[in-house]
Order: C-alpha cells, then structure tokens, then sequence
C-alpha cells in the first residue's frame, strides 16, 4: 500500500513513504535532531523473504556506549529510564522480528532497523 502525500517513492525500491521529523531535546535548547523514518517493502525482496523493514535515521552525535545500549536501566541522558530500547527490542522479539542499532558512516548520527516478519506465523 502506498502511502501518499507523506514522502517520495523512490525509483524501484518498491513501495514506501518517509516521514521527517524534527525531535527538540529540552537539554539542546533550539536546536533539534533530524530524524527521518523510512517504511518500506522491495517487492521482489519480500516475496521471497516476507518481512518488513522500518529504518529510522537520526543526525547527531551517534551511539556514544553501544555495549550498555540494551542493558535495562542504563541510561546516558538525564532523567531518562533506561527502558525505551530494551522494551523496543522485546516487542520486536515477541512480533517475531529484531531490532538493531548502528552509528551512520562519517559520524553522522545513528541508524536503527526493525524487521518484522510479514506473516508472524512463519
């Protein structure tokens, strides 16, 4: 299903939308960081593999400690919990899916995936 009006198709990827965002830490003043969130299915790709992948993009200063990234409680901002990633990653468990953190090439912020199987019965 295409998603109109929320971002580009891109040429032969198959069907997605984008959505751009901008998040404002209260600890950053005004300045912001872009995210972008990429939702989309190659066609060709999930006929065979049958899942779902949705990318998140975000500009900034990247994963600073990825060894604690999934250690419940441990946090690097103040007056965060500590279990926004490690409950993320378990609903992507139970849906039968991953999730995955990386820092985007040249230091240039950090990427998460989450790939869902399409039929959570296979």
């Amino acid at each position: 299903m295409w998603m109109g009006g929320v971002g580009d198709q891109p040429a032969g990827s198959g069907r997605a939308f984008s959505l751009r965002t901008m998040d404002r830490d209260q600890n950053r003043g005004d300045e912001g960081v872009r995210t972008t969130t990429r939702i989309g299915m190659n066609e060709r790709i999930a006929t065979r593999a049958r899942k779902l992948h949705i990318l998140v993009e975000a500009e900034g200063p990247g994963l600073s400690d990825t060894g604690n990234l999934f250690v419940p409680f441990f946090t690097t901002k103040q007056g965060g919990s500590g279990i926004g990633l490690v409950l993320s990653r378990q609903i992507a468990e139970g849906h039968g899916g991953t999730l995955e953190l990386e820092n985007r090439a040249q230091g240039r912020g950090a990427r998460a995936r989450i790939i869902l199987p399409l039929d959570p019965t296979s």
